[in-house]
């Protein structure tokens, strides 16, 4: 039991998890409302979260996964403090996204839904975002960078790792 407790995270995290159950079971929530408050508590939903929701709530964990899985909102592994995206959609791959990409990933020693060991970065692909005339396009957190340029990269991430004082 001990270990099932350990897994759904602090003091906290349990609280308003089963502040959520209780309000789900009396108001009838969809799935993604589930979903968008797990994630705002965790940051991510954790495998051991999803199961202990579907269990406590009687639904299939299938069922739950499949629109974890459906919405790109959802994010089933960890985010680092500034989550990197780097559009591949068809403008920004033709102008070296793909590059830039492999750049981000070579500088963090990360790939495709990993996090930097000390949860600062994370990164993913992901498709237009709608700014392809700023071709190629990355974001990092909220802020956009558009026609991004390789040798730039690197002077792009250093502008976060200034705020956590480490540098590539």
């Amino acid at each position: 039991m001990q270990n099932q407790c350990m897994s759904l995270g602090s003091r906290r995290q349990k609280d308003e998890l089963n502040k959520l159950i209780k309000k789900s079971k009396k108001e009838n929530l969809t799935i993604v409302q589930e979903l968008r408050v797990v994630q705002q508590i965790y940051g991510y939903l954790p495998q051991s979260v999803i199961n202990y929701l579907a269990k406590e709530l009687n639904k299939p964990a299938s069922e739950i996964y499949s629109v974890a899985t459906f919405y790109a909102e959802f994010s089933l592994s960890p985010k680092g403090k500034y989550p990197i995206s780097v559009c591949l959609g068809t403008a920004c791959y033709v102008n070296g996204a793909e590059q830039i990409y492999n750049k981000v990933c070579q500088l963090l020693n990360i790939t495709e839904g990993e996090c930097t060991q000390d949860g600062t970065f994370s990164i993913d692909q992901t498709r237009c975002i709608g700014c392809c005339g700023l071709a190629p396009v990355l974001t990092i957190g909220k802020d956009v960078y558009g026609n991004v340029k390789l040798n730039e990269v690197e002077n792009i991430l250093n502008k976060y790792m200034e705020k956590q004082k480490w540098y590539i």
